[in-house]
């Protein structure tokens, strides 16, 4: 961490003979174009002249063609790879595996690339990233092979990555960056540049400077530009902006994201309980935890686990194969309901061919219910002051829905059957099932939340359920009243 009296700043870059900043070698933006495809993903063309130059022993070529490559897209070669041969070009590539490359790689390939390093490796590799990244290398090890990682490293950075581990998993804690740049309000503008300048050991990426107080809590935050931009001897604390967005240091990763998107942060200082500063988030590593838990949410709806293609097949086939056995469980209950009605379908063999439509079709609206109220959850859009009023109006659309689809297939089941009371019965039980969906849609997931059970886990199985067995209930119990 920066603070004056401690180290920091970020130097000017070098310049040229002529005021021109240098040519670095290899620095590039992204994969030259002849290596990417419309969509900016490494053409299958390019993947397998590399891997045709490790499979030759040709390591030296196969280095010239990956050279050019930003750390990113190095990441994305090794996910592309077949893990048989990951090991073989991460060896040929050697040092080019750098410690940025590891921080961008899937944590599946990430993980079969760490193991097959020595903790000496590892621990060299963790020490030129943010702490952060660096965690993010070491925190899924197994333990034994987690310490021999910190013992060997240094003892600043050692302490940085086990006081970043001692916070839980997905919290702010493990999140933020320890470096940042932190000043008393005390200091001029003009002293603020000499110190950045000055610094030996600044971070290298920040937008903003914290001002601290005499107890190191955040007291407002000042953007270069303006730094940039005051005169020399206007004090700092009255160019700060004094409010500012406070993360704690417990705070889950989610609530996180949507604190940046809401209030548009590029950065945010991180506090402890006692409201001391000790680090800071940034945009960047923001996107990832966004399209993280968007994914993440998706995919349990689905009960596929975490959806990774890099995921053992193993454990794939656990997750999947436990949800599809829950999946059977209400099946069956579902197909019990059916059971109660056999003498009436055995009258009248075709409600076994109509009542699929009116489950099948409640499913899929309370598939859709569902989906926007745990993605309001999400996002804080669905909270306590609303979920009367967003219930109602998913009634409201449930019972457009079903009025219109009822009538639909009740016209259509009557002139293709020739019986009138079939149609309205089909009908009848389209519109009951519609309001079932819509109800259970938008109640399952609010009360999943309000009992500490993450909503995108367990909704589609409790909504699907309850879709069928009214589906059938309905449709098969208005057919026997009516006497069909």
């Amino acid at each position: 961490m920066s603070e004056v009296g401690a180290s920091t700043p970020a130097t000017a870059p070098p310049v040229g003979p002529e005021g021109d900043p240098p040519e670095i070698e290899g620095s590039v933006l992204a994969a030259p174009r002849s290596q990417l495809d419309e969509d900016d993903r490494l053409t299958p063309e390019f993947v397998s002249s590399v891997l045709d130059a490790v499979e030759d022993g040709d390591s030296e070529r196969a280095r010239d063609l990956v050279a050019p490559l930003h750390p990113a897209d190095v990441a994305d070669l090794l996910e592309l790879t077949p893990s048989d041969r990951r090991a073989a070009l991460a060896a040929a590539l050697g040092d080019m595996v750098s410690a940025e490359v590891l921080s961008e790689l899937n944590d599946y390939v990430r993980d079969d690339l760490i193991d097959a390093l020595e903790p000496e490796q590892v621990a060299e590799l963790a020490a030129t990233l943010d702490t952060d990244d660096a965690v993010a290398i070491i925190e899924d090890m197994e333990d034994a092979d987690q310490q021999a990682v910190l013992d060997a490293m240094g003892p600043e950075d050692r302490a940085a990555i086990e006081s970043a581990l001692a916070y839980p998993e997905e919290s702010a804690g493990r999140l933020m960056q320890r470096d940042l740049v932190a000043v008393p309000q005390h200091m001029t503008v003009g002293q603020v540049i000499d110190y950045l300048r000055d610094s030996d050991n600044l971070t290298t990426d920040f937008w903003e400077i914290f001002v601290v107080d005499e107890s190191h809590h955040p007291i407002g935050t000042c953007q270069l530009s303006w730094i940039l931009t005051c005169p020399r001897g206007v004090s700092i604390g009255d160019v700060m902006k004094r409010e500012q967005t406070l993360i704690p240091v417990d705070m889950d990763q989610e609530e996180v994201a949507l604190r940046f998107q809401k209030y548009a942060l590029i950065s945010a200082a991180v506090v402890d309980a006692s409201g001391r500063l000790v680090g800071m988030i940034t945009v960047d590593d923001i996107l990832h935890i966004v399209q993280q838990e968007a994914g993440e949410d998706i995919l349990r709806l689905s009960g596929a686990g975490d959806g990774d293609i890099n995921q053992p097949i193993l454990l794939t086939v656990r997750t999947r194969l436990s949800w599809l056995v829950v999946n059977l469980g209400t099946a069956i209950f579902a197909a019990s309901v059916v059971g109660l009605f056999q003498e009436t379908i055995a009258k009248y063999v075709v409600l076994a061919v109509l009542m699929p439509i009116v489950s099948g079709m409640g499913g899929n609206a309370g598939t859709q219910t569902m989906a926007v109220a745990v993605r309001a959850l999400a996002t804080n859009q669905l909270t306590s002051s609303n979920t009367r009023r967003n219930i109602v109006r998913e009634l409201r659309i449930a019972l457009a829905n079903g009025l219109v689809l009822g009538v639909l297939i009740g016209v259509a089941t009557g002139l293709i059957y020739g019986n009138p009371d079939l149609g309205i019965v089909i009908a009848l039980a389209m519109l009951i099932n519609n309001l079932t969906a819509g109800l259970g849609g938008i109640l399952v997931p609010v009360a999943l939340e309000k009992a500490g059970v993450d909503p995108a886990v367990s909704s589609a199985v409790f909504v699907t359920t309850l879709t069928d067995v009214m589906g059938f209930f309905s449709f098969l119990g208005l057919a026997t009243v009516w006497g069909l």
